[in-house]
């Protein structure tokens, strides 16, 4: 069986994470994954703290099983986020954007376990002396916001260079890519693209079917220039973004060109949106129920491993 320190400490039965997606990771999605065994996540994005907490109570009509937030420190309702968190006595949150170590204690004190993305081993052993639980190291392969590692290099530095559990992400767009995962040492892995294509996850219908056709080459890397590059897959925006930043464009012209785009393409908007997704979208065919997916994920990566798996 997949069990590791990741399936003990989460309370769930895969040690598989659903990726905290801003304004794709909704109460629907994250209770579907949790319902399917492995732990969904609520994305609060910058979104205001009442439409958090309604995520939240959504997702407790809908499950019973554990999930968790995801919360981006760099949103301007951090603090009111963190707050409601608390309140609701969420078990688990993710964090991205920078560092939740001013919140661990109150956090911890409310019975919540904290797991921070990375995308270095220098801030992988810093959050770790800050007292987190485990990490997620990212690849520069995932979707959205990314570092500049791959998953295949950071992910056995990482697991050398701490001793908290390791969670993988980035570019793990199958079984195989899971079971590699656990072969570097990590133990956990976090899917975001493929759940895209999840039947419960709420964006437009477009959306999905532009990471269907994605070819191994379709994403593209913007917002280089700024220090806080995106990956995104290939449209009309995306050539625009490029232009600008080959044009010299200020990082305040390129947030105005930017604002509000992902949640235009979650609308439906593919061609001006942000159509944020992972170089694994190559490896995305259709669209199916999220414990389908996941149970394609164990069983191959059980399968490679040499583990057991009954079947669900």
């Amino acid at each position: 069986m997949l069990k590791t320190r990741i399936t003990e400490m989460l309370g769930v039965e895969y040690p598989l994470i659903q990726g905290g997606m801003a304004w794709v990771a909704t109460a629907e999605l994250a209770a579907a994954v949790s319902n399917g065994g492995g732990l969904g996540l609520i994305a609060a994005g910058s979104a205001p703290v009442e439409w958090v907490r309604g995520e939240i109570k959504k997702a407790r009509s809908l499950t019973s099983k554990p999930f968790g937030v995801n919360v981006m420190l760099l949103s301007p309702y951090v603090e009111e986020v963190m707050q409601v968190i608390i309140e609701e006595k969420v078990p688990v949150i993710t964090t991205g954007a920078g560092n939740p170590g001013k919140y661990i204690s109150l956090l911890k004190e409310a019975g919540t376990k904290i797991i921070p993305v990375v995308n270095s081993v220098a801030l992988g052993k810093r959050l770790e002396k800050s007292g987190v639980d485990a990490l997620i190291g990212e690849g520069m392969e995932a979707g959205g916001h990314i570092g500049t590692e791959t998953t295949m290099v950071l992910i056995p530095q990482l697991v050398d260079a701490v001793s908290i559990p390791v969670i993988a992400a980035g570019g793990i767009g199958d079984g195989r890519g899971m079971a590699a995962a656990f072969i570097l040492g990590a133990e956990g892995v976090q899917i975001g693209t493929r759940f895209i294509c999840a039947e419960e996850c709420t964006v437009a219908l477009n959306y999905k079917q532009r990471v269907i056709k994605a070819g191994d080459r379709d994403t593209v890397i913007t917002g280089a220039s700024t220090g806080h590059p995106v990956r995104v897959l290939k449209n009309r925006l995306s050539r625009k973004f490029l232009a600008a930043e080959s044009a010299g464009a200020t990082p305040e012209e390129l947030e105005e060109l930017g604002a509000g785009r992902l949640a235009a393409a979650v609308r439906g908007d593919i061609e001006d949106g942000s159509v944020m997704a992972g170089q694994s979208a190559a490896l995305v065919s259709q669209i199916q129920p999220a414990a389908e997916i996941i149970n394609e994920y164990i069983t191959k990566a059980c399968e490679l491993l040499g583990a057991c798996h009954e079947k669900k």
